[in-house]
């Protein structure tokens, strides 16, 4: 195997993790959410943007009013969850862009001044970002089950502003009894990869 990463952590990250439907009691903690969050900022973004904003959903109040935004699939599972994660993408991440790239500070007014072109780039970014958190959360122990079926409208009403654009909302946690369905197939190497 060409791979440099050990086997056992191939298939915690990639091979053995799947999308989590229940989970235990064990409470998710400040730490470990902080701990993967140290881990996953260094994956690369566009112009080193850092769109990606998470917000935890911890309070009983807070969860109920979550779940009324959920699809009726997604309620319970979401309503369980020891820890949930609404990831969204910050619209004007672009004012940190002076900090974030010092070597190139005029990024913010040169390629980011007009929102439509800001929305498209935090959504890619924070895309990636989520995907980074992810893979970050397996890293931790943890089990993640991303969601999109959601009233995303009334998700940002209720949760976000009008610079943040909800992409999805994550239950976090150590995997409980029947957490997984089958694995799905996934495409072969040669049914995606094309060399030219």
């Amino acid at each position: 195997m060409s791979l440099v990463l050990d086997p056992a952590a191939q298939d915690l990250l990639f091979r053995e993790a799947r999308t989590a439907n229940t989970f235990t009691d064990e409470p998710v903690t400040d730490e470990q959410v902080q701990a993967i969050y140290d881990l996953v900022k260094y994956g690369p973004t566009a112009f080193n943007q850092t769109p990606l904003r998470i917000t935890l959903v911890r309070s009983p109040e807070a969860r109920e009013r979550l779940v009324t935004h959920m699809a009726e699939g997604n309620q319970a599972k979401t309503k369980a969850a020891p820890l949930v994660a609404i990831l969204s993408a910050d619209n004007e991440f672009h004012e940190e862009l002076p900090a974030l790239l010092p070597h190139f500070p005029q990024a913010k007014d040169m390629f980011f001044a007009e929102r439509p072109v800001r929305e498209q780039s935090a959504l890619l970014n924070a895309a990636l970002q989520a995907a980074y958190f992810i893979v970050g959360v397996r890293a931790a122990g943890l089990a993640a089950g991303p969601m999109t079926g959601m009233d995303f409208a009334g998700l940002q009403k209720e949760f976000l502003d009008d610079d943040h654009t909800p992409l999805m909302v994550v239950n976090i946690g150590k995997p409980g009894d029947d957490a997984w369905f089958p694995r799905s197939p996934r495409l072969a190497y040669d049914e995606v990869i094309t060399t030219v």
